[in-house]
């Protein structure tokens, strides 16, 4: 079990654990290609004739749609702890509701998003505390952690360019200024550092194909584990 100064012991065991599924996510800033390469993994386990359920936080139930309008999408003011509260409400009730049971099923979860984007976000981004945001999701969800964690590292610069081409709204997350997104990306790297076991590093400018091809090559090797 290793440490990283100002988040605390990252645990590497789930408990409880899951009997035969595979649990995958993806994290990263805002723009990095999160949704891209959950579709290209999702297309080729179910090509290969896996079972997959994709997913995301917040947002992956029909109570999760709710608090995700609330967190991102609010008119008002939302306070940093209420904003960490209703990110583990919705983890609670997606990991009891959706994840677990298709774990249980012997299904492959690809998720975007999950406890290490709170912990970034809230934990470091908010400045509320890592370890105390990464406790409240260990609580809410029973100590599960992801088989794998992909990490799509690109500078917050980079990422912010990409969100200003696709031409869209910033939610409340993506509209916060450079500072807040650079403590994101520092705290990403090193919850990365601290658990290298379970998360993958990549860099996000490369080419969508070759990063497809980088996480395919390590989940089979989990698959093959299995």
């Amino acid at each position: 079990m290793s440490s990283v100064p100002g988040t605390g012991a990252r645990p590497s065991a789930r408990t409880p654990p899951h009997p035969a599924g595979l649990f995958i996510t993806f994290e990263g800033g805002d723009g990095v290609g999160k949704t891209t390469q959950a579709a290209l993994l999702e297309e080729w386990l179910t090509d290969a004739g896996r079972t997959v359920v994709r997913t995301r936080e917040p947002g992956g139930t029909e109570v999760g749609v709710l608090i995700r309008d609330i967190v991102l999408h609010h008119r008002g003011e939302v306070s940093a702890r209420a904003e960490a509260l209703l990110y583990a409400a919705d983890r609670a009730h997606h990991v009891a509701t959706l994840v677990r049971p298709a774990l249980a099923r012997g299904d492959v979860v690809i998720q975007d998003r999950y406890l290490d984007s709170s912990v970034a976000y809230q934990g470091a981004g908010r400045v509320l505390g890592t370890q105390e945001v990464r406790d409240l999701s260990l609580w809410a969800t029973e100590g599960l952690l992801p088989d794998l964690t992909v990490l799509l590292d690109l500078d917050p610069a980079t990422a912010r360019a990409r969100l200003d081409a696709d031409d869209k709204p910033f939610d409340r997350l993506e509209a916060e200024k450079e500072h807040f997104h650079a403590r994101v990306r520092e705290e990403f790297l090193a919850l990365a550092d601290a658990e290298p076991e379970r998360f993958l590093v990549l860099d996000a400018s490369r080419p969508a194909v070759d990063l497809a091809a980088a996480v395919r090559e390590r989940v089979e090797l989990l698959l093959h584990a299995a």
